[in-house]
């Protein structure tokens, strides 16, 4: 049973590194910033188009392995039409999911959904800033910020 879902996840992390979703350069954008992961040579740009405090749009463009623009795909899915307490929410979760920190939630936890196909990415550390790249630059991009997002 358990090959089974590693097997799945794999699979599903292989569609969106294949077939990303939402990568496109976002017009109009409202925030946009940039990421690098030097450890591995992952750029990626995210685009957002905010209503206030909910993400109406969001995209991404960039280069990198499998993991990270899978994470990437799979988070611009998960996403769209949710407000910034919502998405700093799931973010603070799949960053627990990933790392294995952060133990219990205080609030109830947010569902990841598909998400947890990254549970994995834990066993190997150095993959954990591929996964969180555009995570990191998505916040970079929410809370406006100039300059790249680096994950060293």
């Amino acid at each position: 049973m358990i090959s089974e879902l590693s097997g799945l996840y794999q699979e599903m992390i292989l569609d969106h590194n294949r077939r990303p979703r939402n990568f496109h350069k976002l017009v109009p954008a409202t925030r946009t910033a940039e990421g690098y992961n030097p450890l591995c040579g992952d750029k990626i740009t995210v685009y957002l188009d905010l209503d206030g405090d909910t993400v109406r749009d969001i995209s991404f463009e960039g280069s990198g392995c499998a993991i990270s623009k899978a994470s990437a795909s799979m988070m611009t899915e998960s996403l769209k039409g949710k407000s910034r307490q919502q998405v700093e929410a799931i973010f603070k979760m799949f960053h627990s999911l990933v790392t294995g920190q952060g133990g219990a939630p205080a609030a109830p936890a947010p569902d990841l959904g598909k998400l947890v196909v990254f549970s994995g990415v834990r066993e190997f550390p150095v993959r954990v800033k591929c996964a969180t790249l555009a995570w990191h630059t998505l916040r970079s991009a929410l809370e406006n910020r100039a300059g790249t997002t680096s994950t060293e």
